[in-house]
């Protein structure tokens, strides 16, 4: 246990987390679906044909967050790990909505926190997370199709559609689904959360052994809870 302390390192970020670029131009089929075109170009900010509106998220307003079971000294427990560390953007014209575009979104796996500072070490180190290692720190998320996105938005409105795309923990690479619920708050305002259910061995996220800890779920939790902001 001495070990592990020590290997999952501190909790400080490598470096500061930026904005990621927006992905390539994006075309809408009729079910509402978008995927990549082959020759779009990466674009950072609102393009003159699109009539778009790029919101950044805040990440002082932000949380992403993981949630699994366990039985801790008999009894049932729920651990939930939560980070401020999340950068992403969206591009889109509230009176269409099928033409977004949406960015690489990146969680700092390094700073989640869990109430335990020994827990937090050990899930940085190299059988859980091994975000100590500069290589690992972060969590990445591409999306490649939008489900349920059509039409327009108005203020106060709550859109329901799923991202479906590439999530990456650890050296792992694995399609997954969130589930996403926005709403306009104001004409400078996106607020929302995405949530998901993955399984820890599709991300080879083991669980060492621990005293005091035992039949621990293997299904995980993820929960983005967002604020973005009109640039």
């Amino acid at each position: 246990m001495v070990w592990l302390y020590f290997a999952g390192g501190s909790g400080v970020p490598s470096t500061d987390l930026t904005t990621p670029p927006l992905a390539a131009e994006t075309t809408t089929s009729s079910s509402g679906s978008t995927k990549p075109t082959e020759d779009a170009s990466t674009t950072t900010g609102p393009t003159a044909e699109s009539g778009g509106q790029v919101f950044v998220i805040d990440s002082a307003q932000s949380a992403a967050s993981f949630n699994i079971d366990e039985v801790l000294r008999g009894s049932p427990n729920r651990v939930v790990g939560t980070t401020s560390e999340l950068a992403g953007q969206i591009e889109v014209d509230i009176s269409d909505l099928g033409t977004a575009q949406f960015s690489q979104v990146i969680i700092n796996a390094r700073t989640f926190e869990t109430g335990t500072d020994r827990r937090d070490r050990v899930m940085r180190g190299p059988v859980i997370l091994n975000s100590a290692s500069d290589e690992f720190e972060f969590i990445t998320f591409d999306v490649t199709s939008v489900d349920g996105l059509t039409g327009e938005a108005a203020v106060g409105e709550t859109i329901k559609f799923s991202l479906t795309g590439d999530l990456k923990i650890k050296e792992t690479t694995h399609p997954v689904t969130f589930e996403v619920s926005a709403t306009l708050v104001d004409e400078q305002t996106i607020e929302g959360i995405a949530q998901t259910t993955v399984l820890r061995g599709d991300f080879g996220l083991g669980i060492p052994s621990v005293p005091g800890v035992a039949d621990v779920s293997e299904e995980v939790w993820i929960v983005l809870d967002f604020v973005a902001t009109s640039v």
